[in-house]
């Protein structure tokens, strides 16, 4: 009798442990989860910490890694003009573009709330160029669209303004193009702001009619305010996107002329992989990861003096 107890007290071997192991739901899981895990390491971990180690070596791409201290930082901050101009350059298409964008975007979305039976297709429509904006097509027809013989001319002197400009030539004019391209590409933001305001309770709006609220009292008092949570999320995704805008000047522009678009990814990338400097454009992006963060912080400090929240 003790013998066979002891027989049915024995644990269960590997086997069986670890077939209950994968049959538990956390389990599951993890090796659903597995995939997105090595990704993640392998092409997000493991570049940033290269990367975080090549910032401070001299490195070519070509030959082995030397390390330099703090030498590419020094020369980043007290040596290169190109670094203080396509930061210029790039905050002032951020700072420029992106309101404009999130205007324009809640326009159209406040326009389009109303149901009707061509909604469906206005909404396809003014998202399209949210997919197709960055494809090197669209940027080859943006040029040539503000090109001196473009459709943009072409247009302007049909309706008798003389113009013979090279829009994207001009020092002055060049980046206003590319934010408008930026403008231009607002649909993702639009249906964001759409689906919130349909959030909105109805019954907000008859109470406020009732009291004789005309419709840009209602806006002030009642649509801006709870699409407020809203616009921050727009503003600091569309923001960190703006701070790393890469394919508008290089297709279009190449950061010409003189510099007056030259982003500071592309300039980041001009170190890279045109003048091989990896160590150098590693310390540039590890700056910009820097300012990106400095600069999302700050929105969130200043999110509480403006942002709704319910129950506050």
């Amino acid at each position: 009798m003790a013998q066979s107890n002891a027989v049915g007290m024995r644990r269960p071997g590997w086997a069986q442990r670890l077939k209950e192991w994968l049959c538990r739901e956390s389990t599951a899981g993890v090796i659903c989860s597995l995939p997105f895990i090595i990704g993640f390491v392998l092409f997000l971990i493991v570049p940033m910490l290269l990367s975080a180690y090549y910032s401070f070596c001299d490195y070519n791409i070509l030959a082995p890694a030397e390390w330099a201290g703090f030498k590419n930082y020094v020369k980043i901050f007290t040596a290169d003009a190109k670094f203080v101009k396509s930061l210029g350059v790039t905050f002032f298409y951020a700072l420029i573009s992106v309101p404009l964008r999130l205007t324009f975007a809640l326009i159209v979305a406040l326009i389009l709330l109303k149901n009707t039976k061509m909604t469906g297709i206005y909404r396809a429509a003014y998202y399209l160029p949210s997919i197709i904006g960055g494809s090197v097509a669209v940027a080859i027809l943006w040029k040539r669209m503000f090109a001196i013989d473009g459709t943009f001319n072409t247009v302007l002197n049909m309706l008798g303004i003389q113009s013979n400009i090279a829009w994207l030539g001009n020092v002055s004019t060049a980046i206003w193009m590319l934010i408008l391209l930026s403008v231009w590409q607002f649909g993702s933001s639009m249906l964001i702001f759409l689906s919130s305001l349909k959030q909105i309770p109805q019954t907000l709006y008859e109470a406020a009619r009732v009291d004789g609220a005309r419709g840009y009292q209602q806006f002030f008092r009642i649509t801006l305010p709870l699409l407020t949570p809203t616009i921050f999320f727009n503003l600091v995704m569309q923001m960190i996107n703006g701070f790393l805008a890469f394919s508008q000047s290089y297709i279009i522009t190449q950061g010409k002329p003189m510099n007056s678009t030259l982003f500071y990814v592309v300039y980041m990338y001009q170190q890279g992989f045109e003048y091989f400097k990896a160590g150098y454009a590693s310390a540039l992006a590890w700056i910009m990861l820097l300012i990106i963060g400095a600069f999302t912080g700050l929105l969130f400090l200043t999110k509480r003096f403006w942002v709704y929240e319910e129950g506050n």
